[in-house]
């Protein structure tokens, strides 16, 4: 067991997030891009990295795949794994944050709850979301990873939009229907919502 005698925080001589962010010269968010699988969202936040590094920004995408891979590979999809799964990206793109790194992020996180979990986390103000918008049915068309299939054999269970709900963001950012835009469209809309706020 570990003595608070023997803790000696040094947070007050840490450089702080201002002091990264000048050097970078960007203000630091967190895009949360939320939606069904297949909606397009690691799509689009490869559209918005390479537009926002274009343009002199220093980004990070997190993705879904590539979290469950690696700082998350002892989670299952259960409410209570996914719910930590959120938990522990959104502690991860904090300290991206506290680096002055703009953070893109791509999960379903399909439940209300989940997402403010995240945003509470990460902090109101730097927690940007999206709603990436397509009908399932234009999912299940895609269903490029070949998931819905699988979740219609029962291969896959409580599968967002065949078992269980998405829960539509209320006041999202912005909302992207990638149904009816194509990628170009559906990206300058991201870029038009989001350069205004992560300017200096």
């Amino acid at each position: 067991m570990s003595d608070d005698k023997n803790i000696h925080p040094v947070f007050n001589r840490l450089l702080q997030r201002s002091d990264k962010e000048k050097l970078l010269k960007q203000r630091a968010r967190v895009i949360w891009l939320t939606g069904l699988s297949g909606s397009g969202k690691t799509t689009l936040a490869i559209a918005l990295e390479r537009e926002l590094h274009n343009r002199g920004f220093l980004t990070q995408v997190l993705d879904g795949d590539n979290i469950r891979a690696g700082i998350n590979n002892n989670l299952g999809f259960s409410e209570e794994d996914r719910t930590e799964n959120i938990r522990r990206i959104a502690e991860v793109s904090k300290l991206f944050l506290d680096a002055g790194i703009i953070t893109i992020n791509c999960f379903v996180s399909p439940a209300r709850a989940m997402r403010e979990l995240a945003r509470n986390i990460i902090g109101a103000g730097d927690f940007i979301e999206i709603y990436i918008n397509a009908s399932l049915e234009t999912c299940e068309q895609r269903d490029v990873k070949g998931l819905y299939a699988k979740a219609r054999k029962g291969e896959i269970k409580d599968f967002t939009g065949i078992h269980t709900p998405f829960e539509a963001p209320e006041n999202p950012a912005a909302e992207i229907l990638t149904d009816r835009q194509s990628i170009e469209e559906s990206a300058q809309i991201l870029i038009q919502t989001i350069e205004p706020l992560i300017r200096p």
